[in-house]
């Protein structure tokens, strides 16, 4: 009598939605014993506690993928982050390895600012101007979709993060003499500045407006042509948040990111990526007070972190990233538990058109930085 071997089904994702916090945790907790070794879940800084907790790995999205393709045994990584972010990593690990992202709907606002349709256009329509292969190099920060950074690869360009973009702006500006930066205008514009670009060397590009809403000569003056573009949550803080820490907390500090608008940044003590953050605050001295303008979730990590210190959310709403909130418990046992079942979910996988040159752009980032 022969057997005949069933494909394992998928566990529906609305069946963890009936389990209390504790089930949830124990789900999860079950599934990564059960997986041993084979398993890496990485959890960026911005995550939620019920779910960052059960990370091994904790950072930014490059350190993160950096550390699981170093997990030479782990055949799965599930990144609770956004979906560039678990592109990142695909592009990094290994052959063997698989990436999972819990919940396909965690995007990014900023990145989806970006897309590969506008990008193409805005350089058919500088090369009415001027020739930019030879005169312009993309520049794409590491938040953005795949086929930008493969762009980026087939242009001679490069990506950047929070914490290399100077030293990444050295290194096009050595080649080309202008720069196309994409997708976050505020990154682009508060680098430039420290690096001595004038204002008048730098345009806004409206991807909606023809020649990005900029005439002829602009083009050619400009050094610094920054994309439409910005972080949902950075730009929610004003100056007038600054001056408010200012008047009621004696000696604060302000640290702030740099995709915050430029004005805020002028206002700050201290400007830096989500890991200079955390590093400033943890070795600042007892007894020192900081207002912090970066995501909600990190900031409320930083203060249970640091009780010996005064630590405030510089903005007085709510800031958080809505769609990296949307990788909860639920998403993460209902992937877990899958995977323990022998069934991949919501694998993230570079497409073989935009694989290689996505990778050459990142290998150029890393060697330069």
């Amino acid at each position: 009598m022969s057997t005949v071997a069933l494909t394992p089904r998928e566990i529906p994702v609305d069946l963890f939605y009936n389990l209390s916090p504790d089930e949830l945790d124990r789900s999860i907790a079950d599934s990564r014993a059960a997986l041993g070794r084979r398993l890496v879940i990485l959890g960026h800084n911005y995550q939620q506690d019920g779910v960052y907790k059960f990370a091994d790995f904790k950072g930014d999205s490059l350190m993160l993928s950096r550390r699981a393709a170093e997990q030479t045994d782990a055949e799965f990584i599930i990144f609770c982050g956004v979906h560039f972010m678990a592109e990142v990593a695909d592009l990094l690990c290994r052959p063997h390895q698989t990436v999972i992202l819990p919940d396909m709907a965690a995007g990014c606002s900023m990145a989806d600012m970006a897309d590969i349709e506008s990008v193409e256009r805005a350089w058919e329509e500088l090369a009415g101007i001027l020739d930019p292969d030879e005169q312009v190099t993309p520049v794409t920060y590491i938040n953005s979709a795949a086929d930008l950074k493969a762009f980026c690869g087939r242009h001679g360009g490069i990506v950047c993060t929070s914490s290399n973009a100077r030293k990444i702006l050295d290194w096009t500006f050595a080649r080309r003499p202008k720069v196309l930066f994409f997708p976050d205008q505020h990154l682009g514009r508060n680098t430039s500045k420290r690096m001595g670009i004038p204002a008048d060397r730098m345009i806004l590009w409206d991807p909606a407006q023809e020649n990005g809403g900029n005439s002829a000569e602009a083009v050619r003056n400009a050094a610094m042509i920054l994309w439409k573009g910005f972080c949902s949550v950075h730009q929610m803080f004003a100056p007038a948040h600054v001056d408010h820490f200012r008047a009621t907390v004696p000696g604060v500090q302000v640290i702030v990111h740099p995709e915050c608008r430029e004005e805020v940044v002028d206002k700050a003590d201290l400007v830096g990526s989500t890991e200079y953050i955390i590093r400033t605050v943890t070795a600042a001295p007892p007894g020192t007070a900081w207002a912090v303008g970066t995501e909600l979730n990190l900031v409320n990590r930083l203060k249970t972190d640091n009780p010996d210190k005064q630590v405030h959310f510089l903005c007085p709403t709510v800031c958080v990233c809505s769609t990296m909130y949307r990788i909860d418990q639920q998403h993460l046992a209902w992937a877990l538990e899958n995977l323990r079942d022998g069934v991949v979910v919501n694998r993230i996988r570079v497409p073989d058109e935009d694989r290689e040159m996505a990778k050459l752009a990142l290998d150029r980032m890393l060697e330069v930085s």
